[in-house]
This record gives C-alpha cells, structure tokens and sequence, in this order.
C-alpha cells in the first residue's frame, strides 16, 4: 500500500503537468472506493496550478477547481504518451497539452473526487499533523500517546495521532529505538517519545529521498521504482538475524497488520519507562 513517502515522491513526477491544461477527461471505469464524479469533464479548459500532498492525498488544484485523489491499495498515477497502449485496470485518462495523465488501480481501493467541503470536513479536517512538520513534536506525542493503552505502533499509525506513518515505517522506527510495538503507547517515556519522534522524521525524509519503497509494484508517475525497501532493518524480515544482536526476528499481528521486531533489542515492558 502506498504510504507517505511513495505518495510525496509521486506527487512530485507529477510537477510536469503544472500550468498545463486539461484537454479532454476519458473515465473508463468510475467503480473506485467512491465513484468517480460523473461531471469531470468540467476539468476541460482549466489549467492545474498547484499540487499537494495532506497525509497520503493528493491536493490538485486547478483554476476553478479543486480534486482529492488517493492511491488506495494499489493505485498509481502515470504520465504518458497519448498513443501508449492502455493497460487493464487504467480507469482514468486525462490528456493535458503535452502529456497523457492515467490512473491504474487493480483493487479499486482509490479515489478520486472533488475537494469540495463535504470531502474536506470529512476526509481532511479530522487528520492530525503532518509528521514532517513542527507540529509533530515530542510534546504533542506524548500528552497523545498518555491517554492511549493500545500498543505504539498502533497509535503511531492512528491517522488521528500523525497522518502517514504506515506500516512500513512505523515498523522501521520501533525497531531502531528498541522500542516494542505492542508497548502500551501511555508507557512511553517523554525520552522514547522524543527519540520516536527525530527518528520517524528522519526514517520518512531518507523514505523520500530514495524514492519510496517498491516492494510489489509500486512506481512513480514517471515509472521509476523506490529504493527505500534495501535499507529494510527489520520489515518484511521476519525470521531472519537482527542486524544488532543477530537473534531471529519474530512477528506478531498488531490491527491485522504485520509488525515484525527483535525480542531482545525490543523488549516488552508493560510498566511506564
């Protein structure tokens, strides 16, 4: 699934389409998480001014107009050739002066939607901090993280608590701070919380710079795959040696997901540090 670091490394191959203008708006198949709007043709004649990302949406602006698009499960965004055949699950193809935007999403867990303010208030004004940011800081973790008895990771991937810090690199940061991710969150210390704080930035930053993790079939919009997956410590690597004290990883489900560490380097405390 697209997390953080893929979604900001794709809405940056998408920076050629700045100031160009939407040609024509072909909607091959509009059965996504929500339905496609049927009114995207009002997109024709405008030009896209401005994109961002808020947790693991894109923000496109457009003259008059502005879009929410998601990548779900397995959605990607491509730019083309307007005569590069199409591939099976492309369900959206907007031209543009020069390019061909299309996306392509094999689990329909996508969207993509009008920003407008039933959207806004419902999919973005509840999100908390962006973790990138001077928000995201050891004082707010911690006074967050006391009234929460779930394990950390499952606090650190609560889109309430910090948007975008998915599995893989909630994962990555408990193990590098030694910290177990079924440790009840209120057990943190302020001084865990801070070091889980520089090292979720620092493990998202070098996420980005190295393009995201492709570790099924994700790509950028220019079809460059991330590299992120060979600096992988202790995700997806279940069974194997830690790296530090070389006893065999373990795993565990935590919120039906995967959490992968090390039980001596990470050992489960149940009394606050």
């Amino acid at each position: 699934m697209p997390e953080l670091p893929e979604v900001e490394t794709t809405k940056t191959s998408l920076l050629p389409l700045l100031q160009q203008r939407v040609q024509a708006v072909n909607v091959l198949n509009a059965s996504l998480r929500w339905p496609i709007p049927d009114d995207l043709n009002k997109l024709v004649g405008q030009r896209l001014t401005q994109l961002k990302r808020r947790s693991k949406y894109i923000l496109a602006q457009f003259e008059q107009d502005h879009m929410l698009w998601h990548l779900g499960m397995s959605g990607s965004f491509r730019l083309c050739e307007p005569n590069e055949a199409l591939r099976k699950h492309d369900h959206l193809v907007i031209d543009f002066e020069d390019l061909q935007l299309r996306y392509h999403d094999p689990r329909r867990f996508g969207c993509i939607l009008w920003l407008d303010q039933h959207n806004q208030s419902k999919l973005i004004d509840t999100l908390g901090p962006e973790p990138l940011s001077e928000d995201f800081n050891a004082t707010y973790l911690h006074e967050k993280l006391s009234k929460k008895n779930v394990g950390i990771k499952i606090a650190l991937m609560d889109n309430h608590v910090v948007v975008g810090v998915g599995n893989i690199y909630a994962t990555e940061s408990l193990f590098n701070i030694g910290v177990h991710p079924a440790q009840p969150a209120s057990t943190l210390s302020k001084a865990q919380v801070e070091k889980l704080v520089i090292e979720v930035k620092r493990i998202l930053k070098q996420a980005i710079d190295l393009g995201g993790s492709t570790l099924r079939d994700y790509s950028n919009a220019m079809g460059e795959n991330g590299y992120f997956q060979q600096t992988l410590l202790a995700y997806g690597r279940a069974g194997e040696m830690c790296v530090n004290c070389e006893t065999t990883l373990e795993n565990m489900k935590l919120g039906q997901r995967a959490s992968v560490f090390c039980p001596q380097c990470q050992p489960l405390k149940l009394k606050k540090a």
